[in-house]
């Protein structure tokens, strides 16, 4: 997924606030506290139409913000975070923030972000074997999120950024082919 100027900005600056070293709302808290107001925006059109609406004034807007994050239990550091959305009119962007600062926070605490392809559901110790053979290659911390992908034969495919560590059945047989087509 890619992320706007914007969305970036806004997540740098909330990654910025929350991995201080004297934080008072810390990455994990901020971000389930502000995925839940998110959660309660998505699940109402009323209250999108009316912190998205210019014809609300931006004073109402944060009142009821301010509301939902008393509901919530929410930080002051998330809701003043929510009210800049709403000044700048980027509240619709909420969801786009969220992921980059996810990934930003990930980046700064050492972490790399996989997706594991397999052609059924893997155990536990598999799940942990693939982690660490991963993070064997590249130095990293791992959040790995797997997947069923039923058009493998076997094996396993690993997305990490822009990089594929193809260990399918279907991928060693291609470059079997490949290898043997070149030989002639």
């Amino acid at each position: 997924m890619t992320l706007s100027a914007v969305a970036t900005r806004y997540a740098r600056a909330l990654a910025d606030v929350t991995t201080a070293p004297a934080a008072a709302l810390k990455a994990p808290d901020a971000l389930s506290q502000l995925r839940s107001f998110e959660a309660a925006y998505h699940s109402s059109p009323e209250l999108q139409n009316a912190l998205t609406t210019p014809a609300v004034a931006a004073a109402r807007k944060r009142a009821v913000v301010n509301r939902i994050a008393e509901q919530l239990k929410l930080s002051p550091i998330a809701r003043n975070f929510l009210f800049v959305l709403i000044d700048h009119r980027r509240i619709t962007q909420l969801g786009a923030i969220l992921s980059g600062f996810e990934l930003l926070v990930d980046e700064r605490l050492g972490f790399a972000r996989a997706e594991v392809s397999a052609p059924a559901e893997l155990s536990d110790a598999q799940r942990g074997a693939i982690t660490a053979q991963l993070e064997q290659l590249t130095g990293k911390r791992m959040r790995t999120h797997f997947s069923v992908d039923p058009a493998l034969i076997g094996g396993v495919v690993a997305r990490i950024g822009s990089t594929v560590y193809d260990g399918s059945v279907r991928g060693q047989l291609q470059a079997l082919g490949q290898r043997l087509s070149t030989e002639r």
